[in-house]
This record gives C-alpha cells, sequence and structure tokens, in this order.
C-alpha cells in the first residue's frame, strides 16, 4: 500500500516525497524559482494603513504648579 505525498510543490505542482531535501518544494530550482518571485515582489503581504481619525492622540502635558496654587 502506497502512501500519497502529503505535499505538492507551490512552484510546479509536482508531489514532493516526504523525506525531500528541498521540502517543501521538489528541487532546488523551484526553491529559487519561489524566492526569486519573492525578490521581485510578486507576493505581497498587505499593510494596513491608520486613519487619522484611529491615531492615539497625544498626551496633554500636566498643568503647571503655579496655575494650581491661584
Amino acid at each position: 500500500m502506497s502512501e500519497s505525498s502529503p505535499w505538492i510543490c507551490p512552484a510546479c505542482r509536482a508531489a514532493v516525497p516526504r523525506d525531500g531535501a528541498w521540502r517543501p518544494f521538489c528541487s532546488e530550482r523551484c526553491k529559487m524559482v519561489d524566492l526569486g518571485a519573492w525578490l521581485l515582489g510578486h507576493y505581497r503581504v498587505a499593510a494596513l494603513e491608520a486613519d487619522e481619525d484611529d491615531a492615539t492622540p497625544e498626551p496633554e502635558p500636566p498643568p503647571d504648579d503655579d496655575d494650581a496654587d491661584r
């Protein structure tokens, strides 16, 4: 009974052996293709920009001691 490979190469969609040296990729070539895609900016992680309304307000300075005596 042969078990199917639990991994599929994300670059070429080939089956990756359980003990593959380049896991999760099937080969060094596929690993380098994926790295090149990251370096060229093909993959991006979205960033949320903060709205000005959501920004944390600056704390107010403490009152002067001179004003507290009056």
